[in-house]
């Protein structure tokens, strides 16, 4: 009979092989989209696929600056994700006190009323969300990309949980030495919610940055769209030049991973609280 230490180390292998092989699956994409970015095109269309380049070759990510306004695209692209998590987070934030502290008669029904929203696919808002950008004569400009995604129910949701988990004494206290709602609100309430500003700043951003549907339908000029949309442009309708075009994604994608590995660890405490009473 194995003894209860020998069981402990052999649960505890076998957890340490499941996590292995789910890292290395999950990462398995990422580091083929490194290495096809580094190969030629004739590498990259080899059947049987190989894996590793016979030599690290720069000129796919030289030649995708020529082919696209690489400039012009990630100032789009950051203009957009900057615009729309600055405006998710006040919006949202104001939105989520209300709902969590203010009483006040319909506050109920109206919050069911954002949740329901939750419900309905995304592709259901496009046509009249760019009926309204058309109306509005924003068509093929900077301001399209970021209108429709100023506010969120998702964002209001979670800021929600974060200010209902927030002791009802801290208000008190605050209202007894003098200050008032907005002072309660911008000094008080905001500070202790930072986890959850910052996972909602995240998630906002990288939705942001990675978004490829509504930039191609209000946006038809090359130098008036973002990341994900330019790529599009790089897929043939016969041959497409994936070298090129993986170089072009770990260009988009790297913003994101700096921008995660700085906040990871309000990322994580801020998801990990989203859970709390409410």
């Amino acid at each position: 009979m194995p003894s209860k230490s020998n069981k402990s180390l052999i649960r505890k292998t076998l957890v340490y092989i499941v996590l292995i092989v789910g890292s290395f699956v999950a990462l398995f994409p990422f580091l083929w989209m490194i290495l096809t970015s580094f190969k030629s095109a004739n590498e990259a269309m080899m059947i049987p696929p190989t894996i590793f380049p016979e030599s690290l070759k720069l000129y796919n990510f030289t030649s995708i600056t020529k082919k696209l306004p690489f400039v012009k695209i990630y100032f789009n692209t950051t203009v957009s994700a900057v615009v729309t998590v600055t405006a998710q987070l006040i919006f949202c934030s104001m939105a989520a006190y209300s709902f969590a502290r203010i009483k006040f008669p319909g506050r109920d029904i109206i919050f069911v009323t954002l949740l329901a929203v939750l419900m309905v696919p995304g592709t259901f808002f496009i046509l009249p969300q760019y009926r309204m950008v058309y109306k509005m004569g924003l068509l093929n400009t900077i301001p399209a990309l970021f209108l429709p995604n100023l506010f969120s129910a998702m964002g209001t949701f979670l800021l929600r949980q974060f200010f209902i988990s927030l002791p009802q004494e801290l208000e008190d206290a605050a209202y007894i030495d003098g200050c008032n709602r907005g002072k309660v609100f911008v000094k008080i309430m905001l500070p202790l919610v930072k986890p959850g500003l910052v996972s909602l700043g995240i998630l906002t951003f990288k939705f942001s940055w990675n978004d490829l549907m509504w930039p191609l339908i209000v946006n038809t000029s090359t130098d008036k769209m973002t990341l994900s949309a330019a790529l599009s442009y790089l897929q043939g309708q016969y041959v497409t030049d994936f070298p090129g075009v993986m170089a072009g994604a770990i260009l988009s994608v790297v913003p994101i991973i700096v921008i995660f590995a700085i906040f990871q660890k309000q990322f994580i405490e801020g998801v990990a609280h989203t859970g709390i009473k409410g």
